[in-house]
């Protein structure tokens, strides 16, 4: 059977190929799409070593094919499409030369598109704080069985402009998958992995990881005392597998039967009206976060396997308010196993929770409320990692309305919950 698909996408391939302009009678992959607007344009086996940027412009164009594309110059992403309509890129592998692997552009960037296809592509190498594949202010656009695979570098997060944090640190950082101001996008059956920015303690002496380096002279009001005087973080691991984010905006999302290993963040979203369902996550120091006014998420059938701060987390934000609150939710028929087992471990220890809720990070957010979690299994093999399966916080900005059923939890070492699960 699987040959049989294999030949089926081969001979499709070719069917296309055949039909359409080939880049082979071309001096180069832009002027091929240049002479063919509208066209999907083969790219036949081989390297094509480029040191511009390849622009995709105009409805129904774009680049289809088994070649590799291989960037020479750092501050050059490797595609752009800009402004189209029902353009599409498969069958790719793009990467960097050896020596300009690590830049703070994309290996795909595609911006005010629509119906836009990103299919089958391997992005490889393309080592950013920025996406891999970086998808904004678009509609009704898919991102499937794409390979991202070494995607994060060492750089600095500066927050000095922020009046919340007032620092920057070393960090590791990056994204995979990276979706901004966009509604209906399908990110499906993709894997993220990253083999090279392992969070072990010989990486972080090596970078410095954590450690301040720059610092305002007035605390900001969201970082507590303790890590202000240490001039040290423990979230030096930045960037997520995939991202969905611009709160109020972004709306309407799939994310399906992806895998993702080694990142940082799994799965982050900052958007309304989610699927997140059938995805493994694995050996990330958090699984997923729902957050800054994220509402009906749907959290189905996943798989979370050592994780070490969280796997599964809703809270509000700082861009939470009154026309933008968490909550409308369900968590239901995920497992959750050997929690406490990741790489990321040493950093967090042992006082973490698998499955954890919050208050939000200022005063005046709305408390998260609404909640269903039910048939979710939180497994433990020896003696577990973790205080609580389960905090829920108390107080007068608790979370409220939220419902506990037929869950399977194993009990950390302090019990299964900090507090009696409401029914």
């Amino acid at each position: 059977m699987r040959l049989c698909f294999v030949f089926l996408i081969a001979s499709i391939a070719l069917g296309r190929a055949a039909a359409g302009p080939d880049v082979s009678a071309y001096p180069t992959i832009q002027a091929a799409l240049d002479a063919n607007p509208g066209k999907l344009v083969f790219v036949p086996a081989g390297d094509y070593v480029i040191q511009e940027k390849i622009r995709i412009r105009g409805d129904g164009s774009g680049l289809f094919g088994p070649g590799k594309i291989i960037q020479e110059k750092v501050d050059q992403p490797i595609i752009e499409i800009e402004d189209t309509a029902s353009s599409e890129v498969s069958g790719l592998t793009l990467t960097r030369k050896a020596g300009a692997q690590e830049t703070n552009h994309e290996g795909i960037i595609a911006i005010k598109c629509r119906d836009l296809v990103i299919d089958n592509v391997r992005v490889i190498d393309n080592q950013t704080r920025a996406g891999a594949i970086l998808l904004r202010e678009s509609q009704n656009c898919r991102i499937s069985h794409c390979l991202v695979q070494n995607y994060m570098r060492v750089t600095i997060d500066d927050r000095t402009k922020s009046e919340g944090y007032g620092y920057a640190f070393n960090c590791t950082d990056g994204t995979g998958i990276s979706v901004s101001y966009c509604t209906g996008t399908l990110i499906e059956g993709n894997r993220v992995v990253e083999q090279n920015l392992l969070p072990t303690p010989e990486m972080k002496a090596k970078h410095k990881l954590g450690d301040f380096v720059k610092k305002n002279p007035q605390k900001g009001s969201i970082v507590n005392q303790q890590t202000w005087d240490a001039n040290y973080v423990d979230n030096w691991q930045q960037g997520s597998g995939i991202i969905v984010t611009a709160p109020m905006v972004s709306d309407f999302t799939r994310i399906l039967g992806n895998h993702i290993e080694n990142a940082a963040q799994g799965i982050d979203l900052h958007c309304d009206h989610v699927i997140v369902s059938n995805n493994i996550i694995t050996n990330s120091f958090m699984g997923m976060k729902a957050m800054h006014g994220s509402r009906n998420v749907m959290i189905t059938g996943n798989q979370f396997v050592r994780n070490s701060l969280w796997a599964i987390g809703l809270m509000p934000g700082a861009a939470a308010n009154a026309d933008n609150f968490d909550g409308g939710s369900i968590i239901a028929n995920n497992i959750i196993s050997d929690f406490g087992h990741g790489d990321a471990h040493w950093i967090w220890g042992d006082g973490r929770s698998p499955i954890k809720f919050d208050t939000g990070q200022q005063p005046d957010d709305p408390p998260l409320s609404d909640v269903v979690v039910t048939g979710n299994v939180i497994y433990c093999i020896g003696e577990p990692r973790y205080q609580y399966a389960v905090v829920l916080p108390t107080g007068a900005n608790a979370p409220r309305g939220m419902h506990f059923s037929n869950n399977l939890f194993h009990s950390g070492t302090q019990g299964v919950a900090n507090t009696e699960l409401p029914k």
